[in-house]
This record gives C-alpha cells, structure tokens and sequence, in this order.
C-alpha cells in the first residue's frame, strides 16, 4: 500500500521535474545518467518554454545540494547545465540563463575553492555563446567583484591560491598558454577588443583603482604594460577616449608624490606614442594644455621646496624633492616633444604658437599661464621648460617658406629681450630658430666654431631664395640681427653661446640671403668687430675674444660662401696673422682651456682685424653694391626694451639729462670745474679743427640718410623720441607735484583708504603765495 501510493505521487509531479531527478544517480560516484539526460536535453529542446522551470529547479537542487556541502551532486547539476546551456538556442534561453548565472553565483559564494573553480569555467562557456541579441537587463557587477577577489586570494594553500581562474588547458597546451599571466593577459585582450565608446570605462578605470591601490606607478613597468596592451587591443577610434582617461587621472593625482605623476606621464607618453599612429580625435589641444598646467604645477612645487627648505634633514628632503620634480619635468618635455613631433604641419605650427603663448614674458601679459605663485627663480624655470618642450616640437619640423615657420606672432615673442637675461634661455631660443630655418638639414655640418679650410667639403645644400623668404628679411632682418648682436654682448655668454650664434648667422646666409642681406650680414659682422675693440659694454678680455673669434669664423664662412676671391684672400691673409700673432682671436685657440689671453687690445696691429675698406673693395669689384658697408650698423630699438630688466641697448645710445634742482643742498653738488692749461686755452682758440669735426658728422649724417636702410633709420629715429619723451616725463614727474591740501592726501594702507591731514602750519609755500 506504501509503494503505491508513493508512484501515485511521483505520477503527479510534473515531467520535467521528474526528467530532471532522473539524471542524479543514487551515488554520485557515478556521474551524470546520460541517457536521461540525453531525454532532458530532447525534452526542453522540444518545449522551450519550460527551460525556465527546468532552470529553476535545478537551481533550487544545486542550492541545496551547495549548503549540504554535496559537491558531487553539485557537479552533475552544473554538468546538465553546461550542456542545456549549449544545446539550447532560442529567444526562450534569456530566463533560463538568469537561472543559470544564479547557480554559478551560488558556486562563487561559496568558501571551497574547487566549486568557486566550477563555477568560473561554468561562466566561461557561457560567455562563448554567441547571443542574437544583447541583453540590456542583465547584469555582471557580482560576477566582475567576485572574479577580482579571487585573483587577490589570501589562502594559506599556495597552491590553491595560485589556482588559475580560466578553462582548463588541452594536453597538447604548450607552456606559453600555460602561463597564467599569458591567459590573463589574451582574456583582457579579448575582453577590450570587444569594448565599445559606451562601456570603455568599465574596462579602463578599473585599472587606475588597481595600480593605484598596489602602488605600481612607481616602478610603472606593469602600468605602461598594461596600457600597451589596452591601445593594441581597443579599436583605434577610440584612442583619445582612453588619453583622456589617462589625462583625468593625471588630474586626480595633481598631489601625489612627483614619481607618481612621472609615471603616469610615462604612461601617456607610451599611450601617445602608439595613438599617435592612428586617430587622437579632439585631444590634441587638451594633451598639451593639461602637461603645461602639469609642468607649472611641478615648477612651483620646486621652488617651494626650495624656498621651505632651510637646515638640517628638511634640506635633504627639498634636495630629494627637487629632484624627483625634474623627473617629472623631463617626462612631461618627453611626452611634450614626442606627441607634437608626430602631428601633421598645420597642427604642429598650432602648437608651437600654443606653448609660445604660454612662455612668461616680463612686463607684457600676453601669456596665458599662471606665474603669480613661481617667483622670479620659478619663473625662469618655467620659461627653460617650455622653451625646452617648444625645442622639442619644432625638431624634425619642415617648412616650404620661413614666414610659415616665423610668424610675426611668434618670433616677436621668441625673440623679446626678456628671454635674453639669462644664457640658458638664449641658447634654447637660438636652437628653436635653428630648428625652424634649417630646412635642408644643414646645421649638423655647421656643429661647433671653427675656421673652415674649404667650405665646399661641408656640401651645403641650398635652393634659390624665394620671393616670401626676400620679403620676410626685409620685414624682420633687423630683428633678427639685432638679437645675433645683443647676444653676442652678454656677460654670462658661454662657448655653446658663441656657437650657436656663429650657426645662426650661417643658416641666415644658407636659407635666407640675397646680396642684400649678404651686406647687412657682414655690416653686423663689422659692428660686433668693433664693439670688441671699442668695449663700451666693459666685457671680460675673454668675450671680447670671443667675439672677435666668432667674426672670424663667421667672415670666413661667408667669404667662401660668395666666393669672391678678393674677399676670401682678405680674409685668408688676417687669420694667417692672426695665427702667428694674435692666436686668442680664434676659435680654437680662444675656446680652449687654459688660453692666455692679452691684457688690452689698443697696442695690436690693425692687419689682425678686418678693415672695411678692403671689404668694400673687393666687393664691390664683384658687382656688389657696397655704399651701405660704410655706414655703420646701429641695433632698433623695441618699446620692451624700456620695460626689460637686463641691460639694454637704450643706455647706449641715451639722451644723457642733467638735473640739478634748487632742492639739492650744495654740500651735494659735486664741482664740474675743470683745470685750465695752455693745451685747453690752445684747444679752444683752434676753432678749425671743430668745424671740420662738425662737417664730418653732418657728412656721415647726410650719407646715412641717404643709403642706410629705411627699416633702420625708422627705428633709431623712433628710439630717440622715445626715449625723449621717457626722459621728459622722469622730469615732470620730479619737478610737478600737487600741491599739499589741508584736508590730507589719499594714501592706500593694506588695500584701505585713508587721508592724512597736514597742519596749515606745517606747509610750504613759493615765496610768492606768502603776504
């Protein structure tokens, strides 16, 4: 009666709740019953919709058999599974999945590693099936937290914390696919390969939490390993999605230890490198914008450092700090540099006016970065790095026409006085201008200062000058000889200063000149010779030398690169002294170490320097029009001049203005009486001698006007009414004063208004206004 009843019960229970007991055998031992299953898979192939309840009731066994720690039944369950899972193809599958990803849940759950291992090969082949349509509903966050947990396993088991999350590897495995950082890596491979625009951030900021959370930006070996990795595998229009994402992290870390920052900066150096290659999109701007900002934060955390740091340790760690920020530096020049040598022309010309926008430049405020916190030190910093960077852009950059590669707006930056102060910026202003003249790669045969024997084995190539390169020197030749000669007589010049000035005045006469500037260059050349000789700036012996050195070098280049025999045998003939009696006046003498040098230069010889006159003879039998070399070269003036802090040349060609105001006691006026002798009272009856001193200077006047350039004339007429008009305000502004008022006078204290006021008694009058 019992047994009967019992089939009457089984009878009633629904079929596929009876297909599904009948694959459980009565001991586990022996495995899923495959002929029922085989009636299972027909079953819910024939009716699909009971692949929902089947899931179901699976998932309710495997929970149970799961907490009653039944693993071999649990492995059945997940076995018929697997296998309806493949077999089953239709819209119907979507519930039946939900069950399935629940039962693997439930593995992943649970505390033994063999089923959490179940359950992750489980999830694996589900995640090979290749699904109509997506499902939007479903949902991988338990499964994505899960599988990374288990790849940080504390277990006490090294073996079972070393267990590979993956499927099992086929016999004939070699032992690279049995690597597990191998596998890994082909999974996340594959995994961004399959990565769209929309979900890019769930595969890319997942590892900024995990290199930031393992502190591995420095060393960042594994970091730029794994962002390699994510540019080869994404699809390339795509690649500015994940520098932006590495510029927002960059961002986010504005206030971590420098090597952190150099080694996300390396990162996006590599990540730059590879996008570079393909599409960067919209970034291009931003890449820069965000290292400048990067670069200026880095500069002024230096020079904090440097101003907290005292005595003692504290030293020691602004040492330390100091030098972890110029890793930082040169990693942002680096990424700087490579990026914008790989743009195409028309972007790379925008970002060299980009950053030269950016450079200080005192007393204007046409830069765009923010220097208020850097100081002058930090300022200077500043203008080195980015000179720096603009060097690195302008590398490899080849224009058809100088006006594309100097425009107005960015050589008169380029060039301002503000960036001469200081040799270090000279020099990098100088290679920039190298780097955007040097069009058929010449400068590398032009390396160093020295007198060339024959200037036809450097094989320089040139082209014929263009009408736009003539237009250009007749627009900025002046400010561009200018700079060579204000140069040439700074104080803190060194060796790598002289040659690179020597490299500028022969790419000028390579790239841009005609015979016109052929002249100008040598009047230049002339004018360098004799403010060495005259020495008005008061120069060290060795600059002098030094310059004198650099004009012979430069005389000879040129002389050889007209080849006008007359002009070369001059030149020839005053080195070949020079060699015998003067060898200081030579570069390789004068830049050697331990170079004697003379004590004055008034007692030389007049052969040992070169005499205009011949020049301008041995031209101008030649065909050259050399009514200009006598007319001696004077540098424009700029307005910034006047604004600049170094020496200008406005105090060498100032109005001088003598005030001696009634408000000076005597006892500080200084007696201008000068002793009279027979030789001044002689000197003053001889009035011939001044007139005939007179008629030369109005004759050199006259001969200026008419055959000096119009460019030149312009400017030193302009710079004498300015400076005119400078001098007469300094006088108005010492000499007009208001009145005192006895209601006060309006002072500004700590940004407050305040009036003094002044006793009636106490004011002065003129002596007119007192009855």
């Amino acid at each position: 009666m019992p047994t009967r009843v019992c089939c009457c019960c089984s009878a009633l229970r629904p079929r596929y709740k009876r297909l599904v007991d009948n694959i459980f055998p009565e001991d586990p031992k022996d495995g899923l019953v495959k002929a029922d299953m085989e009636k299972l898979t027909f079953y819910a192939v024939s009716a699909p919709e009971k692949l929902d309840r089947i899931g179901s009731y699976l998932a309710e066994r495997l929970s149970r058999d799961v907490v009653r720690h039944r693993s071999g039944y649990v492995l059945i369950a997940m076995e018929a599974l697997d296998q309806l899972l493949m077999a089953c193809h239709s819209q119907s599958i979507k519930p039946f999945v939900e069950s399935f990803l629940h039962m693997v849940a439930k593995l992943l759950e649970s505390g033994e590693p063999k089923l959490q291992v179940l359950g992750t090969n489980s999830f694996v082949k589900f995640a090979n099936i290749e699904e109509d349509t997506p499902s939007y509903h479903r949902r991988y966050d338990f499964f994505v937290s899960r599988f990374s947990a288990m790849c940080h396993s504390c277990h006490s088991d090294p073996e079972i914390r070393t267990d590979r999350i993956g499927p099992p590897s086929s016999p004939s495995a070699t032992d690279k696919e049995e690597n597990p950082a191998m596998l890994a890596e082909n999974c996340f491979r594959e995994l961004l390969g399959r990565a769209t625009f929309g979900n890019m951030n769930n595969a890319v900021r997942p590892v900024f939490a995990h290199l930031d959370h393992h502190k591995l930006w420095d060393p960042n070996e594994f970091a730029v390993h794994c962002f390699k990795i994510i540019m080869y595998s994404i699809q390339a229009q795509y690649s500015h999605h994940v520098i932006q994402e590495i510029l927002g992290h960059l961002d986010a870390c504005k206030k971590d230890s420098p090597r952190v920052r150099a080694g996300i900066i390396q990162v996006l150096l590599e990540a730059v490198a590879i996008a570079a290659k393909g599409s960067i999109g919209p970034t291009v701007l931003e890449v820069f914008n965000t290292l400048l900002k990067h670069l200026r934060l880095s500069v002024e955390f230096e020079a904090n450092d440097l101003q907290g740091g005292s005595v003692g340790s504290v030293t020691l760690n602004a040492s330390s700090k100091d030098n972890d920020e110029k890793i930082v530096q040169n990693a942002i020049i680096q990424t700087i540099g490579f990026f914008g040598s790989n743009l195409p022309d028309y972007q790379r010309s925008e970002i060299m006016m980009f950053i030269m926008g950016k450079v200080p430049v005192f007393g204007t405020s046409t830069h765009t970065l923010d220097i208020s916190q850097l100081g002058d030190l930090g300022t200077r910093r500043i203008q080195i790095m980015l000179l720096r960077s603009l060097l690195m852009v302008t590398s490899g950059y080849k224009a058809k026409t100088i006006v594309t590669a100097l425009p107005g707006s960015f050589l008169d930056p380029l060039l301002s006085p503000s960036l001469m102060e200081d040799y270090e910026l000279r020099q990098l202003v100088l290679e920039v201008m190298h780097n955007l003249m040097d069009r058929h790669d010449n400068r590398a045969k032009l390396r160093g200062i020295r007198i060339i024997p024959d200037v036809a084995d450097l094989k320089i190539k040139r082209e014929k000058i263009c009408r736009q390169d003539t237009s250009f020197m007749k627009k900025n030749g002046q400010q561009l000889y200018r700079h060579i000669y204000l140069g040439c007589k700074e104080e803190d010049n060194v060796q790598k200063n002289y040659e690179l000035l020597y490299t500028s005045l022969a790419l000028i006469t390579i790239e841009l000149a005609n015979e016109e500037v052929v002249i100008d260059l040598i009047r230049l050349a002339i004018a360098l010779q004799d403010s060495a000789i005259i020495n008005e700036d008061n120069l060290p012996m060795f600059h002098r030398c030094g310059i004198l050195a650099l004009v012979a070098a430069y005389l000879n280049f040129v002389s050889q690169m007209i080849a006008v025999p007359a002009f070369c045998q001059h030149v020839s003939k005053v080195i070949e002294i020079r060699t015998m009696e003067a060898p200081y006046f030579l570069p390789e003498h004068i830049f050697r170490d331990k170079c004697l040098l003379p004590k004055s230069l008034e007692k030389h010889d007049k052969n040992l320097y070169f005499l205009t006159n011949k020049i301008a003879e041995s031209l101008g039998g030649s065909g050259y029009s050399v009514e200009r070399l006598s007319v001696p070269y004077v540098p424009q003036v700029t307005d910034e001049d006047r604004l600049s802090r170094r020496k200008s040349i406005v105090d060498t060609v100032s109005i001088q203005v003598d005030i001696l105001p009634n408000t000076i006691p005597s006892d500080d006026v200084v007696s201008n009486t000068e002793e009279i002798t027979f030789e001044t009272l002689k000197k003053a009856i001889d009035t011939n001698g001044m007139e005939e001193q007179e008629k030369e200077k109005r004759r050199l006047v006259i001969e200026k006007f008419q055959k000096a350039p119009f460019e030149e004339i312009a400017a030193q007429c302009e710079s004498k009414a300015n400076l005119l008009h400078d001098r007469l305000a300094q006088i108005l502004e010492l000499t007009i004063r208001p009145p005192p008022s006895p209601s006060g006078t309006l002072t500004i204290t700590s940004g407050h208004a305040q009036y003094q006021s002044v006793p009636v008694y106490e004011m002065k009058f003129p002596d007119l206004c007192v009855y």
